[in-house]
């Protein structure tokens, strides 16, 4: 039996945060701020639009990649081989920007970590077995758990993004009601009949 790269862009992803988190110990903080987005955004800086995507990359120590990448690497195998490799990056990128433009509008807070991504893939599991007209039981109490306990979360002072997971989660919502399995946008409508 051969070990198998089965899953390449959550792989690539595990492996580019966790090579990133080392090289931060090697040359130091200043190495990381390529790696954190921050919120005093300087529309001027080319670097703060890359930070706009890089911050997911960046973590601030091992336990925070490692409870980030726990959830990734269980759910993100699954969906890359439901959704495809270009369709899932697509939606990790998209993930980031959207999180990454609301917090710079509505919070100026420093984010980094793959949090959202996570969140994002959360949410669009629920979406396993999706039927066009449906909304699966799963999302809603997936969405209820989860969600629900960042929005009580949001209300302590605990230098978390309850906010980046938030919109982590509705992006992987949307994607899930919005995105077939070839990664198209469908309509949802249905002629079906209760």
């Amino acid at each position: 039996m051969k070990i198998q790269y089965n899953s390449p862009v959550i792989l690539t992803y595990a492996l580019l945060s966790a090579i990133v988190l080392i090289l931060t110990y090697v040359f130091g903080e200043g190495f990381k701020s390529m790696f954190v987005l921050y919120g005093n955004f300087d529309v001027s800086s080319p670097l703060d639009y890359i930070r706009l995507f890089t911050y997911v990359i960046g973590h601030a120590n091992w336990t925070h990649l490692i409870s980030n990448f726990a959830l990734i690497l269980v759910v993100g195998p699954i969906l890359e081989e439901k959704y495809g490799s270009a369709n899932l990056i697509k939606m990790i990128i998209i993930t980031a920007l959207v999180t990454a433009a609301l917090n710079i509008i509505f919070f100026k807070d420093n984010v980094l970590g793959a949090s959202g991504i996570a969140f994002m893939l959360i949410l669009l599991s629920s979406f396993s077995s999706f039927q066009k007209g449906y909304i699966p039981l799963t999302f809603i109490l997936v969405f209820l758990l989860y969600i629900g306990r960042e929005i009580l979360n949001s209300f302590e002072a605990d230098h978390v993004s309850q906010f980046g997971h938030i919109m982590g989660g509705i992006c992987g919502g949307l994607f899930g009601f919005f995105i077939n399995d070839k990664g198209e946008f469908t309509e949802q409508t249905s002629t079906d009949s209760l």
